[in-house]
């Protein structure tokens, strides 16, 4: 039985992926420090007898032996990672060296879950794996930016130097069941005032654009990149490409919760992107990944998930 570690296990993504592996007959072992994960994701986890689970935060060196490691652990909304932007860092890069180093001793393949915030701003639009990206390296989300740019240099450079067999995607907006209603980004925070029957909040005018990917269509690609050629390393986008505005979004969650569209506006943050949306070009060619379920299909499941999440405590 492969035995897995993933790192940010009782996070959105990393519950879901324990959820799959555990399907495929892994042995999964997850560590959290719980900063942000949810315990009831653990709860539903630890139902299973081939899962275990370790309250650790990766910042501390570690070892176990293990075949395979996903590396998820960081905050990954504003909303939490401009709390605390130097422990930000530290787990990007501290435990991110921990991890590689776990990797090195036992030969286990580790896959870094990269951003698509390390394109910033971008100038170039849709944004291809070959494109450096334009960020604010002093800015207030350079934490993470410019934190998760830092991991890729540094899975490179382990790779490099100590032949470490490393595998780097670069993650696009998700959403989908078992994400935090208060989380703080922008498909949570419209269903659940949706839900509340709040007006939504859009920040800015509305008219800049993001691509949502449905977790399950996520999985699906991070198990195809850990599973391909170990000469095959990356960096690979993994994002739906077909492209939104925020306003558009709005009108189909307002829709899909069974609202009129309210909407207000509040000013939007330092270094918001204006555009989002991945060139999967590569994906499609190594990975013969590209993803499946629709922005409406999606937020059908994810709405009803929410809904059954009994939201009676007032949306903050």
């Amino acid at each position: 039985m492969k035995k897995v570690l993933v790192a940010g296990a009782a996070g959105f993504i990393g519950s879901n992926l324990c959820k799959r592996l555990l399907s495929e007959g892994c042995h999964v072992v997850g560590v959290d420090n719980m900063s942000t994960g949810q315990h009831a994701n653990v709860e539903m986890l630890l139902l299973n007898e081939h899962f275990e689970f370790e309250e650790r935060d990766i910042v501390q060196e570690f070892d176990l032996r293990v075949d395979e490691v996903y590396n998820l652990a960081c905050p990954a909304s504003p909303k939490y990672y401009q709390l605390e932007p130097v422990q930000t860092l530290k787990t990007n890069f501290i435990g991110a060296l921990n991890l590689l180093e776990l990797a090195k001793r036992h030969d286990a393949k580790i896959l870094q879950a990269s951003t698509s915030e390390v394109y910033g701003d971008p100038e170039m639009h849709p944004q291809p794996e070959h494109y450096a990206g334009n960020v604010n390296p002093i800015g207030p989300r350079a934490c993470y930016d410019e934190g998760k740019r830092c991991v890729e240099a540094l899975f490179f450079d382990h790779m490099r130097q100590y032949g470490t067999r490393i595998k780097i995607v670069r993650i696009f907006n998700t959403y989908g069941p078992y994400q935090s209603y208060c989380d703080g980004r922008v498909v949570p925070n419209f269903i659940a005032q949706g839900i509340l029957g709040e007006p939504l909040t859009v920040y800015g005018d509305g008219n800049q654009t993001r691509s949502f990917c449905y977790i399950s269509d996520l999985i699906d690609g991070l198990i195809a990149m850990m599973n391909s050629k170990d000469d095959f390393v990356g960096p690979v986008n993994l994002g739906n490409p077909d492209e939104y505005t925020i306003k558009e979004l709005a009108h189909l969650v307002a829709a899909g919760t069974g609202n009129e569209v309210k909407l207000k506006y509040q000013k939007l943050p330092i270094d918001d992107p204006k555009i989002r949306k991945p060139d999967i070009t590569l994906a499609k060619e190594a990975l013969n990944w590209i993803p499946k379920v629709e922005l409406r299909e999606g937020l059908e499941e994810t709405i009803k998930y929410f809904q059954n999440q009994n939201l009676f405590i007032k949306y903050d």
